[in-house]
């Protein structure tokens, strides 16, 4: 059975499409689309009718996909900028009229606690997951058997539109101080993914991690358009995602960087796999 998620996020939608046993799910295809909801957001406070009829426009060419594909179970779920829109609640009503499937706007803890789904979130010592998104950060840390989960308000997007608050960056240093142990971030979402790409590595060491950040901000975004072959929507919002990791690096004297092609919607897939297949496929019994 071929299963799928959708991810509305800040910066864009993405979807994933998972081939499925009662043991087994794997990755097979992914869709992005570079639908910025983030900045009518954080410009505005609101989500307009042509925002909105255009993401719709997307949602129904994704759910075209999952037909053809013979793709049945599927869950849509919406993060930072839906949460944040002051319209929330009715923009979320009228997609879900629109596309005739439901739509959960989950908060920044429950996308954090879904980093838990990663296969190696409790594996391993000293480590530190983080999902630097358009509009929020996500931070997931597994020890001594507990699971310690935070979400602040500071993103790739919401920075470059210089709409994050200095009392947002002090909460985040005053929750990371209770985590001095961490040495290694694994970095989910694609920018930072795409950061450690054009140095042709899946982990970096953190004095070359600052070394090469540096190099980068020196650059336009012509420049990093035509040196590395970056999306418009990645080259104008990477530098600031990326100075959200050095930050934290700083702060916590991390010694490894690594990304993972992980994120909200590998967990959303592996959450709706398990609920397929668990053994309570009915809360009834039959009498």
């Amino acid at each position: 059975m071929k299963i799928a998620s959708i991810d509305i996020g800040t910066n864009a939608v993405k979807s994933k499409i998972f081939e499925t046993t009662p043991t087994s799910i794997k990755y097979i295809d992914g869709i992005r689309s570079p639908i910025r909801l983030g900045t009518e957001v954080f410009k505005k406070g609101k989500l307009s009718d042509k925002k909105l009829n255009e993401l719709i426009k997307t949602l129904k060419k994704y759910q075209k996909k999952f037909i053809k594909d013979k793709i049945n179970q599927y869950e849509i779920i919406a993060t930072s900028a839906l949460r944040n829109s002051s319209n929330s609640e009715q923009a979320r009503r009228y997609i879900e009229n629109k596309i005739e499937h439901p739509i959960r706007i989950i908060s920044g803890l429950e996308e954090a606690k879904l980093i838990s789904f990663h296969p190696k979130a409790q594996l391993g010592k000293n480590k530190m997951f983080i999902d630097v998104g358009g509009g929020s950060t996500e931070i997931y840390i597994y020890k001594s058997n507990k699971h310690f989960i935070q979400s602040f308000q500071l993103g790739g997007v919401r920075l470059m539109l210089k709409k994050d608050e200095i009392n947002e960056w002090k909460r985040m240093e005053k929750w990371l101080k209770n985590h001095k142990d961490i040495e290694t971030i694994i970095g989910l979402g694609g920018n930072v993914r795409s950061f450690l790409n054009i140095h042709n590595s899946k982990k970096m060491k953190t004095d070359s991690f600052n070394k090469k950040f540096k190099k980068l901000n020196e650059l336009n975004i012509k420049e990093k358009i035509e040196k590395y072959g970056f999306a418009p929507d990645r080259a104008d919002v990477i530098g600031f995602a990326m100075r959200i990791y050095e930050k934290i690096i700083k702060q916590l004297d991390i010694k490894t960087i690594q990304s993972t092609k992980w994120g909200v919607s590998d967990s959303i897939a592996v959450k709706t796999f398990h609920e397929i297949y668990s053994a309570k496929i009915s809360i009834y019994e039959d009498k």
